[in-house]
This record gives C-alpha cells, structure tokens and sequence, in this order.
C-alpha cells in the first residue's frame, strides 16, 4: 500500500478572533447547564448576522427545554459582554443528523463515518471532498475520497459536516436492486 499524499497549508487562523472569543465566553455557561459546545458559525449580511451556537448533551442528545435554556443564558452573557458587533440574531441549536464538525477531536470522535469537507484552498484542484474519516494525526484529517486517501490540514478546512446514512436510519427507501431508482410516473408529454 502506498503512502497516503499529504498536504500542508500554513493558514494565520482557522477561526476568527471573534470565533475565539466567542468559544471561550459561552463554553463556561454551556457547560454549567450540562450541554457541550459543538462549535459556533457567525455569517455576516447587510441586514443583520446571524450567530448560531451548535450545542448537544452526547447521552441523550439536546431537547428544545436545552435550546431555549441555553439561549436566554447566552442572550445574558452576550448583553453584558456585547462582543459582537452591529445587529444580530442568534439561533440555538442541536447539531443535527448532518452535525458540523469544528475540531480535530470531533472528526476523531466520529472515525469510520462518511463526511463533507469544503477547504480554503484547493487541493489538487478541488475544493470540495467526501469519504469516509479514515484517520486523525496530529492536525491532519484523512479521509477516503473516490478510493484514494486525501489528507486534509484541519487549517485547511472551511467546513465539515457528517453525511447521515439515511436508509441505515430508517429515514429513505433502501435503492433498488442494481441500483436503480425507484419507478416514478416519468415525464407527461402534452401536445402543443
């Protein structure tokens, strides 16, 4: 077997000093509520941003009673602190079936799993990857893609989410024997 290429780039900062700042103000209180910080996604626009703080209790995962409390915590926390600048709405969250992965430790933590990863900047051309989480050394994420192992500096990455395996969970139709679709009604021809 080969050795799995490698790829390195040297970026400042994977996140923002706003990201930082963010984490370390809001872990705390999250924490003392019984829940885990997942990560935090800020998108800024002309008419407001949008502050979305991703939170998940492993064991039993994260209720609404989770959300809401969480947020009129971190609501408190932001009104005092006010890091964030200009007009905002925050959204509080479970991570989903097609959970973000913010950390080296979180793509350890899910091995094995299928995941979409869109980089920085390209490697070999490409922007956008999907496999399997093959391993996680040091700062380098390697994932199956096409057949071939592609390793990924996490500064690299831009974002990451796992691709849910929605038949295995009961969530779609099984494909078809020979991998065919489904029969729909095909295309109705009309006349003119």
């Amino acid at each position: 077997m080969g050795l799995a290429p490698f790829f390195c780039f040297c970026l400042l900062e994977k996140y923002s000093p706003l990201d930082a700042e963010l984490n370390q103000l809001l872990a705390p209180v999250i924490a003392d509520l019984g829940l885990e910080l997942v990560g935090i996604e800020f998108a800024q626009s002309g008419g407001g941003s949008l502050l979305r703080v991703y939170i998940d209790e492993p064991e039993r995962g994260v209720s609404i009673e989770d959300c809401e409390r969480a947020s009129r915590e971190i609501s408190a926390l932001l009104d005092v602190h006010d890091p964030v600048a200009g007009r905002y709405t925050l959204e509080v969250s479970s991570p989903g079936l097609e959970r973000p992965l913010f950390t080296t430790d979180h793509f350890e933590r899910f091995l094995g799993q299928q995941v979409k990863i869109g980089v920085n900047l390209p490697i070999d051309g490409r922007r956008r990857f999907q496999g399997r989480i093959e391993a996680v050394e040091g700062d380098r994420i390697t994932i199956e893609q096409d057949g071939k192992p592609v390793a990924i500096a996490h500064a690299n990455i831009a974002k990451a989410r796992l691709v849910p395996d929605y038949v295995a969970l009961g969530l779609a139709p099984a494909p078809r024997e020979g991998g065919k679709k489904p029969a729909g009604p095909g295309p109705r021809k009309t006349k003119s």
